[in-house]
């Protein structure tokens, strides 16, 4: 299966969604959103996006797929078990949990996960990539516990976000969908009144505050 035909499928499964109206959780309103909750439910999608996401890094050398909490848990698992078809032996799948510290956020990796990154080969995964910052502190985490990160593949890079940008050699993302958004006083969508959707975001807390609240500055 082509990644076009696979791309196909999550869009039918509404895992990607593309011109609508749609509210997101900063207020700002844009066109496109990224439902992974609408793919994790489907077993042999996710095992699709798995194997594209594998195929592009057959050749390096991966030993372990680590992902953050909770998202990235699927995906490492489909990556490292179509590595492993792949490769002929056996590829390992791990998480990095989140923790407060003194200097803010970051992930580590618990559950001994953490000798299945010592010294390994390390793929890291994520299902959106927006700012970066999520997968950033599981490529640190990598590092931190004594691996090597051979890159980051992911579902859809909605930031425009580089390998350079994260400091690793490979970035790989199935699909890139535009990050545009507008604030809700200046939505072009609304002045050509395209239906809010309801079903993604927070559309519909935003509707509800239309109806009960038609001065708001949101209106």
């Amino acid at each position: 299966m082509t990644e076009a035909n696979l791309l196909t499928i999550l869009q039918e499964l509404g895992a990607i969604v593309t011109n609508d109206h749609i509210v997101y959780t900063s207020g700002r309103h844009g066109s496109s959103y990224v439902n992974k909750d609408a793919l994790y439910p489907h077993t042999a999608a996710a095992s699709m996006v798995g194997a594209a996401l594998a195929g592009h890094f057959a050749t390096a050398g991966v030993e372990t797929v680590a992902g953050p909490t909770i998202g990235g848990v699927i995906m490492a698992q489909w990556t490292a078990h179509h590595l492993s078809q792949i490769c002929g032996r056996e590829v390992l799948a791990v998480y990095a949990e989140e923790e407060q510290h003194d200097t803010g956020k970051r992930r580590v990796f618990r559950r001994g996960y953490d000798a299945h990154i010592a010294g390994k080969r390390v793929l890291v995964v994520e299902d959106v990539i927006t700012t970066g910052g999520s997968v950033r502190l599981v490529v640190e985490a990598v590092t931190a516990a004594g691996g090597v990160v051979v890159g980051v593949g992911a579902l859809c890079n909605r930031g425009g976000i580089s390998a350079a940008d994260l400091g690793i050699p490979q970035l790989v993302a199935l699909t890139e969908l535009p990050l545009e958004s507008y604030p809700a006083e200046t939505c072009p969508l609304c002045a050509a009144g395209v239906p809010v959707n309801t079903r993604l975001g927070k559309g519909a807390a935003y509707v509800r505050n239309l109806t009960t609240n038609p001065s708001s500055p949101t209106s």
